[in-house]
C-alpha cells in the first residue's frame, strides 16, 4: 500500500513538472504581438519601408488589421497570408522560398562560388612559370643567331668607314 502511495505521489510530483498555467488573453493583442508580425511586411506603398516604422496612415491602418486580426485569433501565418493576397509577395521582409523566388535564395551563392572558381584557376594560371616548347627554342636560337650575323656585319660596315 505503502508502495502504491509514493507511486502516486510521485506521477502526481510529476504530472505537475509538464503543466503550464494557462492565462487568460486580454482583448486586444500589445503593441510587440502588432510590431512582430509588422515587422515581416513591407508597406506597399512606401519603397522598402517596413509596416512596424512607417509613419503613413494606411500602414497605421494596416497595423490596426493586423491587431484586430489577431483579437479574432487568426495566426501569423494567416495574417501574413491576407496581406499577400491582398498586395502580393512583394509585401513580405523575406520572400516566400517557392517558385521564381527560389532564384533569390540560389543565384547570389552560385555567382559568388564561380566566381571563387574563375579567380583560383585565374591566380593558378598567372603564377605557374610558363614551359619553353623545343619549336619555340630552336626558333628563337636561330633568330638570335641572325641577329648576331647582323650585329656583326653592321660593326665591320661601321669599322671599314673609319
Amino acid at each position: 500500500m505503502r508502495r502504491f502511495l509514493y507511486v502516486i505521489a510521485f506521477l502526481s510530483l510529476l504530472g505537475g513538472l509538464f503543466t503550464t498555467t494557462v492565462l487568460a488573453q486580454s482583448g486586444t493583442p500589445s503593441d510587440d504581438e502588432v510590431n512582430a508580425i509588422a515587422r515581416k511586411l513591407y508597406c506597399p506603398v512606401c519603397e522598402s519601408t517596413p509596416l512596424d516604422v512607417c509613419p503613413t496612415q494606411a500602414c497605421k491602418e494596416w497595423r490596426e488589421l493586423i491587431r484586430s486580426m489577431l483579437a479574432e485569433g487568426k495566426t501569423e501565418d494567416e495574417i501574413l497570408q491576407h496581406f499577400v493576397d491582398q498586395y502580393g509577395a512583394r509585401v513580405l521582409a523575406e520572400p516566400p522560398k517557392e517558385g521564381f523566388f527560389w532564384l533569390i535564395y540560389l543565384l547570389p551563392p552560385a555567382v559568388i562560388l564561380i566566381g571563387v572558381v574563375v579567380l583560383f584557376r585565374s591566380l593558378k594560371e598567372w603564377t605557374k612559370p610558363k614551359a619553353v616548347s623545343p619549336v619555340q627554342s630552336a626558333a628563337q636560337n636561330e633568330s638570335s643567331a641572325k641577329k648576331d650575323d647582323y650585329v656583326a656585319r653592321l660593326e665591320e660596315e661601321l669599322k671599314k668607314q673609319k
